[in-house]
């Protein structure tokens, strides 16, 4: 049958030869997003393919009209099947090819093709081959939908035009569309050259439209959401008293937006829908009315009435698309927060449409009252909002120029004052002192140092209480059994937070100079696995860290493997058993039992001495090599490294009858330099025979211990007693070994000089490494975790509190300006270090104090934990306004508390929670991300406050229904019957941050 034997608009198609020349080629094109791909049937096109390379238009083999019939769910919907897969069952041919083939062969009655767009992701381009299946409806009859399906890559345009098309709205008619998602929330689409993708629209989502009626007006505010009987019975408790899910990190939104929402002003403006007639789509620093509506929805949910708690993701999402600093899920500032969102909704709903330019004038010597006046009028012919009506103030800014004394007088706006808090220049500090004394515990202090201090004025003021000369102090952070940093006297004390466990050592002598007569070695302590670390690339034993670190400064002529023992020995002797005479003697009779059975095992001589030859160090092997004859000799008379707590008194044996090479040659190599792994891996073999690595020395001896059970290989028993002897009698020589390691402590590195000692080119790291069941038995972990408390920490730490009166005094204190910022004096034609002072002129309805606890300096950022004593009620501002009451119709200056932002935690994490009282019951309430409890008055004023919205009295409305009385009955994770103490955010931290 040839091709043009087909019925319908089928042409003329070429030979078989270019058919499939022109396909394969066009197959070949690169993916370019907003292209058109088509899906084809695989068994279809593989048929086609073997019509074409058959080269015979009469063969059977003639795959006829394209089919895709195997591709659908059914042939009513056309819908496609799920789970797909490209080259399986389906292949996917670019649009010019699609219409060749269709141009040659037709396709199916009734059959729609597959178009598919390519679509750049932000990972990748691909074809979409499932894309977003959406409803479409009227906002006038929602009940009525239909389904189509766009591309991610199609635009909210077409999405327009399709609805206009299915409904048989005329082109005339105005419209607007809405994005409604399955939890009933809805979002403007406003932008229609916006992408499907970037829109967030995702199947199953419907968009209605809304078309204008002819007098101008929107049918609704919203598009009705169709409730089930179900959500007729939803729950219905006081509005506003609603929580907010934590999206992953997204507590400081939580905390800010809670403050907000019970701003009485700002809520009753978006509840009487006030916004929907002063979004300013035109204003370039706006965000188009986005962020003004995305934070309606928000308002509008929580003070519905009827949820628990609201999921603010599409507010979240506005707030990272307007401000690329909120992307992603990292922890923020909610000051920072806050003061994008008001600008943010100043902007979307300034009345001001086209702001004129205005050239801001200079006191120059004018009344203040005519000043501040024209600068109001000023900023009120760029800004005039809700926000400016609400939040805005005006206080006078006065600058002197050093050298001429030019006075230069200003008032600007402000939406918020942040004020600093009184810095102490004395902080408190708990510090671990470990004595020299072998039988001392560690003593916990608390010390009183300076602020901006260093290290060696943290060793002054213990050594007042201790008697130890700074000198003889080494301070250290230990985290996780290892030292996080070891600090030298002249660091800065601003380098170590609260948080950190630092323990102080004394030394032996004084301050050791790295080429002096002593260095400062740290220790840690190491615990072995009972098995080999194959995975990690060798065969040596895998190790954990445990107990405290130790510092110790040792005599370089001391830094002998032997010495080092014998020191660690003493020093460990609060908690470390020795071993006894009785205790060597039998293990020495076990030992031997346990070689007498391993020599029944079948083992030749020949076997055994090379397994003993292959334990022992690289230069043994050398001398092996150079005489046969010796090897047997030198086989039992070779030092063992020592990696059990047998093992090592047969190097001290050698040491005895070898006196000219003191410890053996692969005991001293300089302990820096590797990389850290999880578990002692053996150095590579490429240093020389006379300093071998320890890491390799350390996994032979280690091969030695595993093959005890064949001690046969060493000889028969009988003839080689003495050699029995000498293995068993390694068995009381060690309760531990001495190992090189970095700073990680997980690393070995090479030990081994000629002579037997130590070089140190960096700071020294040793490790103790302990078999596990020499562990259990000398080793008493309950002996060594314990300390003393001085009587220094019986003495209550005294929180400083200050009053906020005093805080805003330092706000209006004169200052003078940085070097980073200095002022340009018109006078004397240059920039100045101008002295600053700042004075409050007028104040708003709401006043937004910010207590700026987090101080950040060129040397140093902290976090102050000041209390700072606010009151809930009549905060008397009089005393700090320029502008006096000229008669009687201005506002009063008495504010009362009506929110507050929490920041528990410190500079590297934390978490934000809120007080608020609620605008329509008067009540207290405590938020915490979802979880909303009830509050007393006297719980607010903590060291955690951040924030604090203050409204004017004569605003202030009385509740207009009484308090609900705290009840058993409420539902879960909502509003507890149980008033919050305070305390709980300070354990909600980071990780408490996540769904």
């Amino acid at each position: 049958m040839a091709a043009n034997c087909s019925t319908g608009s089928a042409t003329e198609p070429p030979g078989l030869e270019t058919q499939w020349r022109e396909i394969d080629n066009l197959n070949q094109q690169q993916l370019r997003a907003g292209d058109s791909w088509y899906l084809l049937d695989k068994r279809w096109y593989d048929q086609w393919k073997e019509y074409v390379h058959a080269g015979d238009q009469n063969s059977s083999s003639y795959p006829g009209k394209i089919d895709n019939n195997e591709l659908y769910e059914d042939l009513d919907s056309y819908h496609l099947k799920e789970r797909l897969s490209e080259n399986e069952d389906f292949v996917l041919v670019p649009a010019e090819a699609w219409h060749k083939l269709l141009s040659w062969y037709d396709m199916m009655d009734d059959q729609p093709p597959l178009e598919r767009k390519v679509v750049d992701l932000p990972s990748t381009v691909k074809v979409e081959v499932y894309p977003v299946e959406i409803y479409l409806c009227l906002s006038s009859n929602m009940e009525s939908t239909i389904s189509a399906c766009f591309s991610r890559a199609d635009k909210i345009h077409a999405i327009h035009q399709n609805i206009r098309q299915h409904f048989n709205v005329s082109e005339t008619a105005e419209s607007r569309l809405w994005m409604r998602s399955t939890d009933t929330s809805s979002e403007r689409l406003r932008n229609l050259n916006m992408t499907v993708l970037d829109a967030c629209l995702s199947s199953g989502m419907t968009v209605i439209m809304e078309i204008r009626n002819a007098d101008g007006t929107w049918p609704t505010s919203r598009p009705q959401i169709m409730r089930n009987s179900a959500d007729e019975d939803s729950y219905r408790g006081p509005p506003g008293v609603c929580g907010l899910t934590n999206l992953g990190n997204t507590c400081f939104m939580n905390s800010a937006l809670q403050c907000l929402s019970n701003t009485p002003p700002l809520t009753e403006y978006f509840l009487r829908n006030s916004y929907l007639e002063e979004l300013n789509f035109t204003n370039p620093l706006g965000m188009k009315g986005e962020i003004a509506e995305a934070y309606a929805d928000v308002i509008k949910q929580m003070w519905s009435g009827r949820h628990y708690s609201v999921v603010p993701r599409v507010f979240k999402t506005k707030v990272g698309h307007f401000a690329s600093q909120f992307l992603g899920y990292q922890q923020h500032d909610s000051q920072e927060l806050l003061s994008f969102l008001l600008d943010g909704l100043h902007e979307d709903l300034n009345r001001v449409k086209k702001k004129e330019y205005i050239e801001l004038r200079d006191a120059d010597g004018r009344p203040d009252q005519e000043v501040a006046e024209e600068a109001w009028r000023n900023h009120l012919r760029r800004n005039d909002s809700v926000i400016v009506d609400t939040f805005h103030g005006l206080f006078k800014s006065t600058l002197v120029c050093p050298e001429c004394n030019k006075v230069s007088v200003t008032f600007d706006p402000f939406c918020y004052l942040s004020v600093p808090l009184p810095v102490s220049k004395e902080r408190v500090m708990e510090v671990f002192y470990v004595s020299l004394d072998p039988t001392a515990k560690p003593t916990q202090y608390r010390l009183i140092v300076p602020k901006a201090g260093q290290v060696i004025d943290l060793c002054t003021a213990l050594s007042q209480t201790t008697g130890v000369p700074p000198s003889q102090m080494a301070v250290a952070d230990v985290f996780n059994h290892r030292f996080y940093r070891i600090y030298q006297a002249d660091e800065s004390l601003s380098c170590i937070l609260d948080r950190d466990d630092i323990f102080v050592y004394q030394l032996s002598s004084g301050c050791v100079d790295q080429e002096g007569e002593e260095v400062v070695m740290a220790i840690y302590m190491r615990e072995r696995s009972h098995y080999r670390d194959y995975g990690s690339g060798s065969n040596s034993y895998g190790t954990s860290l445990f107990g405290h670190p130790l510092l110790m400064s040792v005599p370089r002529a001391q830094c002998t493997r032997e010495d080092l023992y014998q020191l660690l020995l003493k020093r460990l002797a609060r908690y470390v058993r020795p071993l006894d005479p009785s205790e060597e003697v039998e293990e020495e009779e076990e030992e031997e039992e346990e070689l007498y059975k391993a020599q029944t095992n079948g083992v030749s001589d020949d076997e055994g001495e090379e397994d003993s030859e292959e334990a022992g160090p690289s230069k043994k092997v050398e001398e092996t090599q150079e005489s046969g004859q010796a090897e047997e000799q030198n086989n039992c008379q070779s030092e063992a490294s020592p990696s059990s707590e047998g093992e090592e008194r047969a190097e001290e044996e050698e040491s005895s009858s070898e006196p000219d090479r003191g410890s053996s040659t692969e005991e001293g190599q300089s302990a820096c330099g590797s990389t850290d792994t999880n578990s002692q891996d053996a150095t590579d073999g490429d240093q020389s025979a006379g300093a071998e690595p320890l890491g390799k020395e350390e996994e032979d001896e280690d091969e030695d211990e595993e093959e005890e059970e064949q001690a046969a290989s060493c000889a028969q028993a009988n003839k080689r007693l003495p050699g029995r002897r000498r293995y068993t009698e390694r068995q009381k020589k060690a309760l531990f070994t001495i190992q090189a390691v970095n700073s990680n402590g997980t690393t070995e590195r090479g030990m081994g000089e000629a002579d037997g000692g130590f070089s140190f080119s960096s700071q020294p790291y040793i490790a103790i490494d302990w078999d596990p069941d020499m562990k259990k038995k000398y080793y008493n972990e309950n002996e060594a975790e314990k300390y003393i408390k001085h009587q220094s920490m019986d003495v209550p730490h005294q929180q400083t509190t200050v009053q906020l009166q005093e805080c805003i005094e330092l706000f209006t204190t004169v200052e003078t300006l940085e070097e980073e910022n200095p002022w340009y004096c018109p006078t004397c034609k240059k920039h100045q270090l101008a002295t600053k002072k700042l004075d409050l002129w007028s104040l708003p309805e709401v006043l937004i104090i910010h207590l700026k606890r987090f101080s950040y300096t060129k040397y140093s950022r902290e976090k102050l934990d000041t209390i700072v004593e606010f009151p809930l009620r009549d905060l008397d501002f009089s005393g700090f306004l320029l502008k006096k009451t000229v008669n009687s119709t201005e506002p009063p200056c008495r504010y009362d508390l009506i929110s507050v932002s929490n920041h528990y935690g410190g500079l590297r994490d934390g978490h934000y929670t809120s007080y608020a009282r609620n605008k329509d019951n008067g009540q207290w309430y405590y938020f915490d991300d979802s979880k909303v409890t009830y509050a007393r008055e006297e719980q607010i004023v903590t060291s955690a406050a951040y924030l604090l919205f203050y409204q004017r009295q004569d605003k202030i409305r009385q509740p207009t229904v009484p308090p609900p009385v705290p009840s058993s009955s409420q539902p879960e994770n909502h509003v507890s019957s149980q008033t919050h103490d305070g305390m709980d955010g300070a354990c909600s931290c980071v990780s408490m941050e996540t769904d």
